[in-house]
């Protein structure tokens, strides 16, 4: 496959987006920007932006002369992956990543995240239909596990009150997980780009850190040299709890049923891979501490 050196992405403006956009341009890649007509989103000064109708037509037109396309799209935008695909088989683009920044295609969620799922499978095996009637059409999916720093400073159910300098530890506190920083997800996109021939026609799995609760809560309190407040809690209250809301269809059920799956004892649910058996070394992501975590997450709130 020849060198990859203009990027298009969806979702410039997102969550993941933003530092995937900053990676790339970091790196030297020429990116060009695709949103909506309508869209009220704003973007990096020197950006080239396209903004058009998502059909497959117009995207075919707005593709044209892109080596690769990143699609980073929030969960409303995840149905109109499969125009952006087909646009891009026809307007002769080499990759696609597609819109995983998850935790891959098999992971062992619960029932109640089963139709989310499906949905964004769509895509993936769409994408893998056109590589395999098309060898000139590749994708990439990358993994992520848990946005780590990004996923505290956001949501602190998931254990971390920052501002509060105060922490909820859900059982033990030593159930592992993994995680993937916005600048580990910026990079492993760039490490996909950089290494398209040993990336093609799969999901890579990234990671920044493998840990646990009882780990950042020291490295915050080590980092913010002030001891935390620190309540106890059972993650099976948030299984119960969630599975309540989503029978009663209030959208809360999500946030606790993802905290519950991270930490349920015993299980390692949420290990994506070791830093051996990942792909982080292939992508160039960075193996980071708890206290790296922790630093990153107390400057962002500070700025």
């Amino acid at each position: 496959m020849s060198i990859i050196k203009r990027v298009a992405i969806f979702g410039a403006a997102g969550n993941f987006g933003t530092p995937i956009t900053a990676a790339l341009v970091k790196a030297g890649f020429d990116v060009t920007i695709i949103t909506r007509a309508e869209s009220s989103s704003t973007f990096p000064d020197g950006i080239p932006v396209i903004r058009t109708e998502y059909t497959a037509e117009k995207l075919t037109v707005a593709l044209k002369g892109q080596d690769a396309v990143v699609c980073a799209v929030g969960p409303a935008g995840v149905p109109t992956q499969t125009a952006m695909l087909d646009a891009a088989e026809a307007a002769g683009v080499k990759r696609f990543i597609v819109d995983d920044f998850g935790w891959g295609p098999n992971f062992n969620s619960l029932p109640e995240f089963q139709p989310i799922g499906a949905q964004r499978r769509i895509a993936w095996d769409h994408a893998e239909k056109i590589s395999k009637r098309n060898p000139e059409f590749t994708y990439t999916g990358v993994s992520i596990g848990n946005p780590i720093d990004w996923a505290i400073k956001r949501f602190p159910l998931m254990g971390f009150d920052v501002k509060q300098r105060s922490a909820i530890i859900y059982d033990d506190g030593t159930e592992e997980f993994t995680g993937t920083t916005l600048e580990g997800i910026g990079q492993a996109v760039v490490g996909v780009l950089k290494h398209p021939e040993k990336t093609a026609n799969r999901f890579v799995k990234a990671r920044s850190i493998q840990t646990c609760q009882n780990q950042l809560l020291d490295a915050f309190q080590r980092v913010t040299g002030q001891t935390w407040e620190v309540q106890r809690r059972s993650v099976n209250d948030l299984l119960e709890s969630g599975r309540k809301k989503h029978q009663a269809g209030d959208h809360g059920w999500v946030l606790e049923l993802v905290v519950y799956q991270l930490y349920t004892p015993g299980e390692a649910r949420c290990v994506l891979a070791s830093r051996e058996e990942s792909d982080a070394e292939l992508l160039g992501i960075v193996e980071e501490s708890p206290e790296d975590i922790a630093r990153k997450v107390m400057d962002s709130i500070a700025s």
